[in-house]
């Protein structure tokens, strides 16, 4: 390894002078087992989403499975969460009367996405899933199938064609041109920024954690002692942001999932 004074070679060229900086590569793993020709194909982001998966359901289990009139300290922190998305998220959005009957899968959805990302900042582990794209688009793609299904199952077909395009003919001669925007508005711009939207800022927020992290490393060699302090502190400063910012995604996310079933289930004028 290159010390950080050596000006001729410090950062990885190809001839194995220097010090490897993150790539794109950061974010690609090579399968626990399997491989990509074959139809088995496991890797750590997939190992990280089952374990977060069991974590999420053994502590909702552990929490109720003998529920009490007065709560013990994990069902009272299971309630708070559930109370958390049920309250602060469904009913505001959709109301109490609308919104009971997709609690669960809001609370679910919520806590998957919110575990996803804390991985990053989990010893070993220290990376979230949900900055490898196709985690965040499987689950756009299953809010945007339950919200097409619930727009024609309320409206019927011409109902709903109606719902997504915005068809208010008091526009008058505008209308056709709101109807294309809307239409393209709701039927893929949506369903791709809502996904791409959670994606984005746990891959931008896992980079800096990298670059920080790595540069720490790095300059507490040679005379880059000096600015390595700098960068770890950094290194905590943008733990503690990514800590909120994970927290934020998942609400954002569940917010926006329930924003679609309102307008889904907004009678039309």
């Amino acid at each position: 390894m290159t010390l950080a004074f050596d000006i001729n070679c410090h950062f990885e060229d190809g001839t194995g002078c220097g010090f490897p900086g993150p790539t794109l590569y950061s974010f690609l793993f090579e399968p626990i087992f399997g491989d990509g020709d074959s139809n088995l194909y496991f890797n750590k982001t997939m190992l990280l989403a089952l374990l977060g998966s069991v974590i999420i359901v053994g502590f909702f289990w552990a929490a109720f499975r003998k529920p009490k009139v007065v709560p013990g300290k994990l069902q009272m922190i299971a309630e708070a969460g559930y109370d958390f998305v049920r309250r602060g998220i469904v009913y505001e959005t959709l109301g109490k009367k609308e919104g009971e009957k997709y609690v669960p899968f809001m609370v679910a959805l919520f806590f998957f996405v919110w575990i996803m990302n804390l991985w990053s900042i989990v010893p070993l582990a220290q990376f979230p899933v949900t900055a490898v794209i196709a985690y965040p688009a499987g689950l756009a793609a299953i809010v945007y199938i339950m919200w097409m299904s619930v727009t024609f199952k309320r409206h019927g077909f011409v109902g709903g064609f109606k719902n997504l395009t915005g068809y208010d003919k008091s526009l008058g001669p505008i209308l056709p041109m709101v109807m294309v925007i809307e239409f393209f508005s709701n039927v893929i711009v949506r369903p791709f920024t809502h996904a791409v939207r959670l994606f984005a800022n746990m891959f931008a927020g896992h980079t800096l954690l990298l670059l920080f992290t790595i540069a720490s490393w790095y300059l507490l060699n040679g005379i880059g002692i000096a600015y390595a302090g700098v960068s770890f502190v950094m290194v905590i400063v943008m733990t503690a942001f990514e800590l909120f910012i994970q927290a934020v995604q998942a609400y954002v996310f569940v917010l926006l999932a329930c924003s679609f079933l309102q307008g889904a289930l907004a009678e039309h004028h």
